[in-house]
């Protein structure tokens, strides 16, 4: 999990000011946490207070941990109908697409002992908002290419699977994945360009770079693709410090009391 919010901090820097040089400033003055991290671990939170419920009691969770963050951080750069949704009274869905669902997802992949159980996690975190069938596929290949990446299956397997099961097509080259500007936050763009940088990076910090001199919503390609990542390669400990000193000190708590429940689940 703490792959996504690395990814999202350093690509928070250029997400209104892309850049396609794959060589960027890894951590600048401007590299924050935003959104990505703060539903990341508002998920990570209702899974853990609802883990063996029933899907309602899930749902719920989920909804009560996403109000109780968002409106504890309401500055943190949420797109304009979840910001409303969030912040507001309102606990049904709106039918959404965007990219949210798959940025905020990855906690599922480390807490579930079956494929069939990450991905119908994955699917209750993304339905209570982004219920269109395009958001939830997209936050369940992300979920599944997380666990499948975690239990050892080569790229090759996890492509194969993430093509057969969501119809993506990840045969492509970066040039192919390329965006330009930032009006592309919605899942089927999102979740395949991660998923690319992903399949053709040699190492966590390269998934990381190509993601972000791809161009486009960098902070949650990043926050997608590094959530992978992390379960491929691991997280070297000097990112993981790096994450935890930019991240206040409730936050944190969330992060240490998922990575307790991980172990004892």
């Amino acid at each position: 999990m703490l792959g996504a919010i690395f990814g999202d901090i350093v690509g928070s820097a250029y997400e209104f000011n892309n850049t396609h040089d794959y060589n960027f400033e890894l951590l600048t003055s401007r590299s924050q946490f935003t959104d990505d991290t703060v539903m990341t671990l508002a998920v990570a939170q209702g899974l853990m207070a609802s883990y063996g419920k029933s899907d309602e009691e899930i749902r719920e969770a989920l909804i009560d941990a996403m109000k109780q963050l968002g409106s504890r951080y309401p500055d943190a750069g949420y797109g304009s109908r979840f910001y409303f949704w969030v912040l507001g009274a309102d606990r049904k869905p709106y039918n959404s697409f965007g990219n949210g669902s798959a940025m905020r997802v990855s906690s599922a992949g480390w807490l579930y002992g079956s494929l069939e159980e990450t991905e119908h996690a994955a699917r209750l975190t993304a339905e209570v908002t982004h219920n269109h069938p395009e958001g939830i596929k997209g936050a369940q290949a992300t979920v599944a290419t997380i666990y499948l990446a975690r239990t050892g299956k080569s790229k090759e397997e996890i492509r194969d699977y993430i093509e057969k099961t969501y119809g993506y097509d990840l045969h492509k080259e970066m040039s192919d994945i390329v965006s330009h500007g930032h009006g592309e936050e919605i899942c089927q763009i999102s979740v395949p360009q991660g998923l690319v940088c992903f399949l053709l990076s040699n190492s966590y910090l390269d998934c990381i770079r190509k993601c972000v001199s791809i161009g486009g919503d960098s902070d949650t390609i990043a926050a997608i693709a590094g959530g992978i990542a992390e379960a491929y390669y691991g997280l070297d400990e000097q990112y993981r410090q790096e994450t935890l000193n930019r991240l206040p000190e409730d936050l944190r708590k969330i992060v240490s009391d998922f990575e307790s429940f991980g172990k004892a689940v």
